[in-house]
């Protein structure tokens, strides 16, 4: 049994301080959302469990490296007929990071329904998280996405569901198809303010997916997050608890991954059953661990470094 099962597809990265026009050094890493959430709740000191597929070929082997150095177990399919994706990140201005996928066809992409059923059968895990990125891979993807949340419900298994729209992967109108698909098999449910309106048309979208789901947490960067939570489910209109928790003051350095670390604190609090404000202050602290050092999960915090923000920046610890 294992705390928290996630499937999806890490690509390997490459970073540069400069437009990447220009040459120069780069840093070879893994990114992917779902992984960057199974290594923050890793970190934070859970039995977590990773499925998804990479090329036979040395990309696929950094990422299994590298996740089992950070105690994530993985169940990875090596394929010898797809690739594993790549991503790069340059950076044309010094506060300003362009994103360019390699990606499609990959060996994650072919991910099929028999796997993610199989891993959730065999894992039987507290929590299974997914995104909407997974969906957006392929046709197959979708389905493997659809069956692997369709089975963990059933199970009685906690799943939760982070939109992560991604334009270049599909069309708004697409990627609300598919994600209302998933939401009668989902709990918890990650959204930016932005992106509410993928899940539901209700003028009042948070009041009408609680209808269906458990928890609506949203975010809006600076502005901090909001956890939403229903009341009594027979009333006509139920009533909605609603908790806020402002964005922590630190000096943003790199705001890519700072969603996952966010999910990753708000699941590890969830597993350790954590009041809704107490896994809203996990969620923001992780979150802002992220944001102050370069990379998708680099700087995600373990256990022990949660209160470390509580001190002013620059004091040294000695």
């Amino acid at each position: 049994m294992t705390d928290l099962l996630t499937l999806g597809e890490t690509m390997v990265s490459v970073r540069t301080a400069h437009p990447m026009r220009l040459g120069g050094d780069a840093h070879l890493s893994i990114a992917g959302s779902e992984s960057n959430v199974a290594i923050g709740v890793a970190r934070l000191g859970h039995d977590v469990t990773w499925l998804s597929a990479v090329g036979n070929d040395e990309p696929g082997r950094l990422i299994e490296r590298t996740l089992r150095a950070e105690n994530v177990g993985t169940r990875i399919r090596f394929s010898d007929d797809a690739f594993t994706g790549f991503i790069a990140f340059d950076q044309p201005s010094h506060d300003i990071t362009r994103v360019s996928y390699h990606r499609r066809g990959s060996a994650a992409s072919t991910l099929t329904p028999d796997e993610t059923t199989a891993a959730v059968t065999a894992t039987t895990p507290t929590l299974l998280h997914v995104t909407g990125i997974t969906p957006a891979l392929s046709d197959t993807a979708r389905a493997a996405t659809l069956a692997a949340v369709r089975t963990a419900f059933a199970a009685g298994t906690q799943v939760s569901l982070d939109v992560n729209y991604r334009a270049r992967l599909w069309s708004r109108a697409e990627a609300a198809t598919a994600l209302r698909e998933l939401l009668p098999h989902v709990h918890t449910v990650f959204a930016s303010d932005d992106e509410l309106d993928l899940l539901t048309d209700a003028e009042d979208s948070v009041a009408d997916l609680l209808r269906t789901v458990d928890t609506v947490v949203v975010t809006a960067g600076g502005k901090g997050a909001w956890s939403h939570t229903k009341g009594s489910v027979d009333a006509p209109s139920p009533e909605v608890h609603t908790i806020h928790h402002p964005a922590l003051p630190v000096t943003v350095v790199d705001s890519i991954g700072a969603g996952d670390a966010f999910v990753s604190g708000y699941l590890s609090a969830t597993l350790d059953n954590l009041t809704p404000d107490a896994r809203l202050t996990r969620a923001s602290t992780s979150g802002a661990f992220c944001v102050t050092a370069y990379g998708d999960w680099e700087s995600l915090p373990t256990r022990q470094d949660l209160t470390l923000l509580t001190h002013t920046q620059g004091t040294a610890l000695r």
